[in-house]
Formats: C-alpha cells, sequence, structure tokens
C-alpha cells in the first residue's frame, strides 16, 4: 500500500502504512504552523482490503468542533464524491472503508484543481461579453484571473463576487464554477437580464497558492487573507492588495465573498452587521438578498450562522465588513458547510460539489431580485 499527496491540493503526512487496519496520519499545517484541517491524498494498493485509517493529530486542528458528526469524502474516478465512515474520538479522526479500485482518493471536501479553473476561463474568454484581467498576481506569481462580463459599457451597476480566500474550502470554488456557468457560458434569460443590468467582476480564485499547497486558510507568506483588506500590502497579501485597488477603479454596487465553515452544517449569510457607517439601505438589501435565497432553494435558512456584530464594532479588516463601510454597499459572505447540510441532509454525498454548484444558480437568482433595487 502507499499513500501520496504530492500533487494540486495535496496534503498528508504518511507515518505509517504496514498495517492496513492501523494507517498512521498526519496533516500538514499551513505556512506559519497556525492553521490546519484541510487534507487529500491518494491510497494505492489496498483493493477489496478493509483499511483503517487514523489522522491522529485532528485534536490540534484549527476546528476541531468541525470533526464532530463529519463524514470525509472519497472516490475512485476523482469526479463522484461520496461520504465514506468518519470517527472523531479522543483527538482522532478514523476512516473505515474498504477500496473496490487500485487507486482510491479521500479529501475533506471535493478538491478544485487549478486545471479545473483555468479550463473555466478558457471557456469564459470566448464569450463577446468577457474580459479576462490576469494582472493580479500571487506571492507565488500565481494569477488571480478576475472575468469581467457584461454586454454594456454603459452600465452603472458594479457586481463584484469572489472566493476562495481561504483555499481549503473548496466548494466556494464549485458554487463559482456553478454560477459562471449560468451565468456566461449558457444562453438563458436570467443571464441575459443581468448581464444587461450590471457589469460583473468575478474572481474564482482569489488564493491560488494556498490551493495548491494544500493549505486550509492561508497564502504563501502564511497570511489568512480574509483578515488583510483593511490594510493589505504588496509583499505579504498582494492577491488582496491588487483586487482591492481594481475594486476602488471599477466602484462596488453589490459585494459578495463565498466560504465555507467548519463546523456549522448550514449555508447561510454572514452581513456587515456592526460597521460604522452602516446604513438602512444596505442592511434592507442585505435581509432581501438572504430572504430571496431561503425562498428560492431548500438548501438555505436564516436560522443558524454567526453572531451579529454590535453596532460599531465589525472588524473592518474582513472583506465583506471593508467593502460595506468602504463602498456604502450591500456585501457580505456567504458559508457553506464542510459537513452535510442539517436542513436537507443526503446520506450518500453530503453538502455535495452538485449542491454547491446549484446553489451558484440561486445566488444568480437572488441578486435578479434585488438588482432593481441597488
Amino acid at each position: 500500500m502507499e499513500i501520496l499527496s504530492n500533487f494540486d491540493s495535496g496534503n498528508i503526512v504518511c507515518k505509517s502504512n504496514k498495517d492496513p487496519s492501523n494507517i498512521i496520519l498526519e496533516i500538514s499545517p499551513d505556512k506559519g504552523g497556525k492553521f490546519f484541517q484541510w487534507f487529500y491524498y491518494r491510497l494505492s494498493g489496498a483493493k477489496d482490503i478493509d483499511v483503517t485509517m487514523r489522522i491522529i493529530n485532528a485534536g490540534e486542528a484549527s476546528y476541531t468542533q468541525g470533526w464532530l458528526g463529519y463524514q470525509a469524502l472519497t472516490t475512485f474516478d476523482r469526479k463522484e464524491w461520496t461520504r465514506v465512515k468518519t470517527e472523531y474520538h479522543d483527538g482522532i479522526l478514523t476512516i473505515n472503508h474498504k477500496p473496490n479500485s487500485d487507486l482510491q482518493w479521500y479529501a475533506y471536501f471535493a478538491p478544485y484543481s487549478l486545471e479545473r479553473l483555468n479550463d473555466l476561463i478558457a471557456k469564459c474568454q470566448q464569450s463577446e461579453f468577457v474580459e479576462i484581467n490576469s494582472n493580479c498576481l500571487s506571492v507565488e506569481k500565481r494569477s488571480i484571473d478576475i472575468i469581467k462580463a457584461g454586454s454594456s459599457q454603459n452600465n452603472d451597476l458594479v457586481c463584484w463576487i469572489i472566493a476562495r480566500q481561504h483555499p481549503g474550502e473548496s466548494m466556494a470554488s464549485w458554487l463559482m464554477e456553478g454560477l459562471i456557468k449560468k451565468l456566461i457560458l449558457e444562453k438563458n434569460t436570467l443571464a441575459k437580464r443581468l448581464l444587461d443590468s450590471a457589469t460583473f467582476y468575478l474572481v474564482p480564485n482569489m488564493n491560488p497558492d494556498g490551493s495548491f499547497h494544500g493549505f486550509l486558510r492561508t497564502n504563501a507568506k502564511g497570511v489568512n487573507l480574509n483578515r488583510e483588506w483593511e490594510t493589505p500590502s504588496l509583499s505579504d497579501s498582494p492577491e488582496v492588495y491588487n483586487v482591492r485597488e481594481l475594486m476602488k477603479r471599477t466602484g462596488c454596487n453589490f459585494f459578495l465573498d463565498i466560504h465555507g465553515d467548519e463546523a456549522l452544517p448550514y449555508n447561510f449569510i454572514a452581513g456587515p452587521d456592526g460597521v460604522p457607517s452602516i446604513n438602512q439601505k444596505q442592511i434592507s438589501l442585505v435581509r432581501k438578498f438572504e430572504k430571496a435565497l431561503c425562498d428560492l432553494s431548500i438548501e438555505f435558512q436564516d436560522q443558524y450562522g454567526y453572531p451579529k456584530n454590535q453596532p460599531g464594532k465589525a472588524n473592518l479588516k474582513i472583506a465583506g465588513n471593508w467593502v460595506a463601510e468602504y463602498f456604502g454597499c450591500p456585501a457580505m459572505t456567504l458559508e457553506q458547510p464542510f459537513k452535510d447540510n442539517a436542513k436537507n441532509p443526503d446520506s450518500i454525498y453530503g453538502w455535495s460539489l452538485g449542491k454547491s454548484s446549484k446553489l451558484g444558480i440561486t445566488v444568480l437568482e437572488a441578486l435578479d431580485k434585488i438588482i432593481p433595487d441597488l
């Protein structure tokens, strides 16, 4: 048997694989050593063998509450990811499985590779309504591609949607793929109406370095990008610095930042409550967007989420809060679960890449409800 993770987004250290009933693994930390939880690896040579894989440093992970009720994902064809028996006890995450193929992959959530993103970008640039801005580079000089989409040069409204500031939250990429396909690659009345109404700036992956290295939360400098928006730097957080500078030039009437939450088994919105200059119009539009998501999808809800900030106490280092303060527009974070969605559970797939992609379409449908009021 062999366990490897030396590929795009891979992360695991195999400490022992001599006994299939007691394979010992550890998750490698992000740059800087502060964060870890994401894992992704390949097991070979275990066809028709009952294997027990123990991640022995799970109890030291960034969000240990995320292991409670969590089921890992596995695939043999790298297309269909299903949940597999997983238990967390005494600081150890144990995955039990009997592969029916020579090669089997396991991950914290369905991975989304940089190559898949490049394929998506290549298709987008063939649209007459699209321009690709590749001037923003990461710490390690990977391109942060920004898709500009709109059918009119005279659109006054500007909508920004970004994803994957935290690289381990791969469901953000799947949501963006579903959204981009609906808005740009498919001909439909919803896309036409939106592209006629606004110019979109879409950033499918804000943190390509962290994604490639299999990090949970940081870039190649060990920086949490979603704590850099108030004072980003070209040296430590060029990803945020460059995107923010472009945003200042384009303006922003609507902002959405796509994430994933380790602990909460729900999809939900985290709004700009507590932003010092928040106004009633911003609050009203955020609530209207949130309600539209709930009305449009059984997968969404507004009962569970993060505690609201007290007036004037919002952290302006966070993207949604900084954008709401600087531009005075509705700005928010959309969180998805790593676990199954408790509101609409699925014992086979859990919260999945397919459901996440479909939610991307729902985001556009909800945005369509509020665009006339922006």
